[in-house]
């Protein structure tokens, strides 16, 4: 991949990598960072992005970014346990809800991180249930299992109410 195809890819996948990663997390600011971090990793590979074995430069970017989401969380919560071993008694206070949060963001946090993953995935990224069990690392028939939980989870939280009803 040229600098300029690069430059390319970069401006068209962006956004639509910050807003899977977000549904993903269900942080923004978080998807924001990690997809950054990713398509700075991805700049020194640009020439290996297009090889014929890659699913393709914006999946290698995505599961970088998630990659390094799940690291961070790993790390904070090993911080996190730490604190709580030497005693400190320091509170902050939980940040409030991100203004705009949409329902499904609300839903989808519900899930665990393999189903919310495994969901945005397929119905968001438009991936075939292969491509996520290739993106995933886990078998097609456990990618089915876990669209079928997310789905009769997620039901429920996101049927709006009729009028009348």
């Amino acid at each position: 991949m040229t600098d300029e195809e690069f430059e390319e890819f970069y401006a068209h996948s962006t956004k639509p990598l910050v807003g899977q990663l977000y549904l993903m997390t269900g942080d923004l600011h978080e998807a924001q960072d990690v997809v950054q971090e990713a398509f700075v990793r991805a700049w020194t590979r640009r020439s290996r992005l297009d090889a014929p074995t890659t699913a393709g430069p914006d999946a290698w970017v995505r599961t970088v970014a998630w990659r390094l989401a799940v690291s961070r969380w790993r790390r904070g919560r090993r911080a996190g346990e730490a604190w709580r071993r030497h005693h400190r008694t320091h509170h902050t206070p939980a940040p409030e809800p991100e203004p705009g949060t949409v329902a499904l963001v609300e839903a989808l946090r519900t899930l665990s991180d393999r189903q919310r993953r495994v969901a945005v995935l397929h119905y968001v990224c438009d991936l075939s249930v292969e491509q996520v069990a290739h993106e995933t690392g886990i078998s097609p028939g456990t990618v089915k299992t876990h669209l079928s939980r997310a789905r009769a989870a997620l039901a429920p939280r996101l049927l709006e109410e009729e009028p009348g009803v």
